[in-house]
């Protein structure tokens, strides 16, 4: 809420050019279509830089967005999750269709399930995005009109889309000496900054457990270098999301078929649901 209000103040009071004033005003936009979204069904295109290499990954999605339950779906790697918040231990159901076979029941945080991956189970959907973007720009305070570019209207995914750019001119990092019983997740979050980019600088890919105290690690000042936002002038909502540091492309996630606040029969979140394989 803050953030939303102070992109409406540097709209309406400091001096940008109309392109980067329509861009701070479809971020809005975009921040309150994601607040309204109840449900959504999607498919998901991701790139991620792991190390030094991009893995690319086909999925499916079904979310209700509060309580959480989500309902995920990997048909080219043969995966399946399901979590749902209160149910399980809090675990989420993992059913490999490879060896072992077996469902396995696995806290969506730790080291089997964020293995060579950018985020959890818990990040996917929309609203992660809008808490994301917002915190992207809350992070430039006066520097944020000027940080903002509205490209124009441009095809992607089969929406038409308000294409914004978010870059900072500098991204620098700083020495940031590690405190008692702090992992990478939680000085990622106390600072505001991306946490595998966290990980990347420090190799610290593996490391979900309590950092050595004392030590030093180098954290961005900023969430990301670059953010390209591409929303669908109907809905308001990103089709597609790319985020750069200050190497290159750091991840890119494109949504088509998307389907918003359609009923999700309560089945479709259970493990036993006709269509699935736990």
């Amino acid at each position: 809420m803050r953030t939303r209000l102070a992109i409406i103040f540097l709209v309406s009071f400091l001096c940008g050019n109309a392109q980067q004033n329509k861009a701070a005003q479809l971020i809005v936009g975009m921040i309150d279509s994601i607040k309204n979204v109840k449900t959504v069904r999607t498919n998901i295109n991701s790139i991620e830089r792991i190390n030094n290499s991009y893995l690319a990954a086909a999925s499916e999605i079904k979310v209700n967005v509060s309580p959480r339950k989500l309902y995920f779906v990997n048909k080219e790697k043969k995966l399946e999750i399901l979590y749902v918040t209160d149910e399980h231990n809090n675990k989420a159901l993992v059913k490999p269709h490879v060896f072992p076979y077996f469902t396995l029941s696995l806290d969506p945080r730790g080291n089997i399930m964020r293995k060579n991956q950018h985020y959890t189970v818990n990040e996917l959907g929309f609203d992660f995005i809008g808490r994301t973007i917002a915190l992207v720009l809350s992070k430039e305070k006066e520097n944020l009109i000027k940080s903002l570019t509205y490209v124009g209207k441009h095809e992607r995914n089969g929406y038409m889309c308000y294409m914004v750019i978010y870059e900072t001119k500098d991204f620098p990092y700083f020495e940031y000496v590690v405190k008692r019983k702090e992992t990478v997740t939680s000085i990622a979050l106390k600072l505001s900054v991306h946490d595998y980019m966290l990980r990347t600088k420090n190799n610290l890919f593996n490391d979900f457990g309590y950092l050595k105290e004392g030590s030093k690690i180098l954290v961005p000042l900023m969430y990301c270098k670059k953010a390209v936002l591409y929303l669908d002038e109907k809905t308001m909502l990103p089709v597609s999301v790319s985020i750069y540091d200050d190497i290159g492309l750091f991840e890119n996630y494109d949504y088509t078929n998307i389907k918003i606040n359609k009923p999700i029969d309560e089945k479709e979140f259970t493990k036993n649901y006709k269509d699935y394989g736990f």
